[in-house]
C-alpha cells in the first residue's frame, strides 16, 4: 500500500528550510486588579475527595447559603461534655508515670506507703511466739490483734471518700499516717496487751486509707498493672524485709520485740511528709474534673447559704454512692475474692513459722526466715509477674496461679520436711505475688471512674477483713486441733478465690 492511499488525510510538509516558522512565545498574562465590588468568593466551593466543586445555593449576592448539618462533609461526633455541660470538664487525658513530671513523686510516695506497710504487717508472723512467751498468753488471745486490725479496716471504708473529697489526697494521707504514728507509740513503749490490740484498730485504720488512695492513683495512670505491681511489689519487699530484721533483732540482738517497731515509727513520719509534699497539688494538676468538693463549692457559690446547699447535696452524694458500691456485683465479688485472697495470705505468713516449730520441730531462730522467704516470693511475683500477666490477660493469668499455688501449699502440708517445705512456701508466695495487682486491674475496669475511690474502698476494707478472720479462726482451731489446720484453710480460700474470680464479668480495657 503506497502513501497515495492516504494522501487525503495526510499533510506532508515541506522540508525547505526558508519556509519553516518560527516560534512565537505566547503573550503575557496581563496583571488584573479586582474591585471590591467584584470579590472573589472562594468559600462557595466545597472541597472534596475529588477536588473542589461548586455546592451550595448561592445568593444574588455571591455569598453562600448555610448547610444544614446533616451534610456528611461537616457532621461530626458531639464533643464530651462534662456534668455543667462545659467542654472543659470533658474527660481528661490519661496520666502516666512522669505525665505530669510530679507522678514520679507520687508512685514514689504509694509505693513508700505500701512498704511501710508490708514492715507492719509480717513482723507478727515472726513475732507471735515471743509476743506469746512475753504476756503468757496463748493462739486464741493473740489472734485478737489480728481481729481488731480488721476492725480498722472495715471503718476507713465509710469515711475514705469523705475525706479525699474534702480535705484531698494530700492532707487525707497524711491523716493516715498520724493514725498511724498513735498506734505505733504504745507498741514501741511495750504497752499491756489490751492496748497492743487497740494499737493494732489504728494501724488497720492507716493502711487502709494507703491502700485506697494507692490503689485509686495507680489504676487511673497508663499501663497501670505495671503501677500497681511497682506499689504491691513494695508492699512485698516490706514484708520480706521485716521478718528478717525482727527475727534478727529478738534472736541475735537479744531486744524485747516490741523494739522492732521504732523502725515501722520512723518510716511513718517520714511517709507523713513526703506524702503531703508530693500530692499537694494533685487536684490542681489533674484538672477540674478531679477537683475537691470543697473546690468547687468555693468556685461555682457566692455566699454560704449555697455553700451549705451544695455541701449538704455532696454528703448525699457519698451515701448514694457507697450504697450503690454494696449493690454492685463487681463489689461484692471483688470483696469476696480479696477477703480470701487476704485471708490466705495473713494467714500463712502468721502461722506458718508456729505449724514448723510445732509440728516439725523446727529450731525457733532458723525457721523464723521461712517468713521473709515467703514474701520475698511476693515481692518477685509483683515486680515480675505483673507485666507478663498483663500481656497474656489478666482475667486468664490468674487462674493459673492460685491453681498453682494451691498445689504447692498442699505440699507443705504433706511433705515432712523443713526445708522442702520453706521452698515451697516460697513458691506460694511468688504464685500469688501478681494476684493483687491484676485483680485491682480487673475491679478498676468494671467500676466508673467517679464511683472507683469509694468501690475500691469497701473491696479493700471488707475484703482486707479476711486477713483477721482467717488468721483468728486459724488461731482457735490450731489452740483445739494443732496447727496443721492452717493449710485445710488456706486451700479452702483458694477454691473460694477461684470461685469469684469465674462469676466475675467480662470487661474489656477501658480506652478513655
Amino acid at each position: 500500500m503506497t502513501s497515495h492511499t492516504f494522501g487525503a488525510f495526510i499533510d506532508v510538509e515541506s522540508s525547505d528550510k526558508s519556509q519553516e516558522r518560527q516560534i512565537v512565545l505566547p503573550p503575557k498574562a496581563l496583571a488584573r486588579t479586582y474591585s471590591v465590588q467584584d470579590p472573589i468568593e472562594l468559600a462557595s466551593f466545597a472541597w472534596n475527595r475529588n477536588g473542589p466543586s461548586a455546592s451550595g445555593n448561592a445568593t444574588s449576592s455571591g455569598a453562600q447559603t448555610p448547610r444544614t448539618p446533616s451534610e456528611l462533609e461537616i457532621s461530626r461526633p458531639p464533643t464530651p461534655r462534662g456534668p455543667q455541660g462545659n467542654e472543659d470538664d470533658g474527660f481528661e487525658a490519661m496520666q502516666s508515670f512522669s505525665s505530669p513530671p510530679m507522678n514520679r513523686f507520687r508512685v514514689l510516695s504509694v509505693c513508700l506507703l505500701n512498704f511501710g506497710n508490708g514492715l507492719s504487717d509480717s513482723a507478727p508472723g515472726a513475732l507471735i511466739p515471743y509476743i506469746e512467751k512475753h504476756y503468757n498468753i496463748g493462739y486464741a488471745i493473740v489472734s485478737l490483734i489480728f481481729v481488731t486490725n480488721a476492725v480498722g479496716f472495715i471503718l476507713a471504708a465509710f469515711f475514705v471518700d469523705a475525706l479525699r473529697s474534702r480535705l484531698g489526697r494530700a492532707r487525707t494521707l497524711m491523716i493516715a499516717q498520724a493514725l498511724m504514728t498513735c498506734g505505733y507509740i504504745p507498741i514501741v513503749c511495750t504497752a499491756p496487751f489490751p492496748a497492743m490490740v487497740v494499737s493494732f484498730f489504728f494501724l488497720g485504720l492507716g493502711m487502709a486509707i494507703n491502700l485506697a488512695m494507692g490503689n485509686v492513683f495507680c489504676a487511673n495512670l497508663h499501663n497501670s498493672t505495671k503501677m500497681l505491681g511497682a506499689m504491691h511489689g513494695s508492699y512485698g519487699l516490706g514484708g520480706t524485709i521485716g521478718p528478717l530484721i525482727a527475727t534478727t533483732m529478738v534472736t541475735t540482738g537479744g531486744l524485747i520485740f516490741s523494739r522492732y517497731y521504732l523502725l515501722t515509727l520512723c518510716i511513718t513520719l517520714f511517709n507523713l511528709c513526703f506524702a503531703g509534699w508530693s500530692f499537694w497539688h494533685y487536684e490542681a494538676e489533674s484538672g477540674p474534673n478531679l477537683l475537691t468538693a470543697v473546690e468547687r463549692i468555693v468556685s461555682r457559690t457566692q455566699n454560704q447559704g449555697e455553700a451549705t446547699t451544695q455541701q449538704n447535696s455532696h454528703v448525699q452524694e457519698q451515701i448514694t454512692s457507697m450504697a450503690k458500691a454494696f449493690k454492685s456485683k463487681t463489689v461484692i465479688l471483688g470483696a469476696l475474692f480479696i477477703f480470701a485472697y487476704q485471708g490466705a495470705e495473713v494467714s500463712i505468713s502468721g502461722w506458718v513459722i508456729s505449724f514448723l516449730i510445732a509440728t516439725r520441730h523446727g529450731n525457733p531462730s532458723a525457721v523464723g526466715y521461712v517468713t521473709s522467704g515467703f514474701w520475698a516470693g511476693i515481692t518477685l511475683g509483683r515486680f515480675l509477674l505483673s507485666h507478663p500477666a498483663h500481656k497474656i490477660g489478666e482475667k486468664f493469668f490468674v487462674y493459673g496461679v492460685i491453681i498453682g499455688a494451691a498445689i504447692f501449699e498442699l505440699l507443705v502440708w504433706l511433705v515432712p520436711n523443713v526445708v522442702g517445705d520453706a521452698v515451697a512456701i516460697a513458691i506460694v508466695g511468688l504464685l500469688l505475688g501478681p494476684v493483687y495487682p491484676c485483680a485491682t486491674v480487673i475491679f478498676s475496669r468494671a467500676i466508673s471512674r467517679k464511683d472507683q475511690v469509694s468501690s475500691l474502698s469497701v473491696i479493700s476494707a471488707f475484703g482486707s477483713s479476711g486477713g483477721a478472720v482467717a488468721p483468728f479462726t486459724t488461731g482457735i482451731l490450731a489452740q483445739a486441733a494443732g496447727t496443721f489446720v492452717l493449710h485445710p484453710i488456706a486451700i479452702g480460700l483458694f477454691a473460694v478465690m477461684l470461685g469469684c474470680w469465674y462469676c466475675l464479668p467480662n470487661i474489656r480495657k477501658r480506652t478513655e
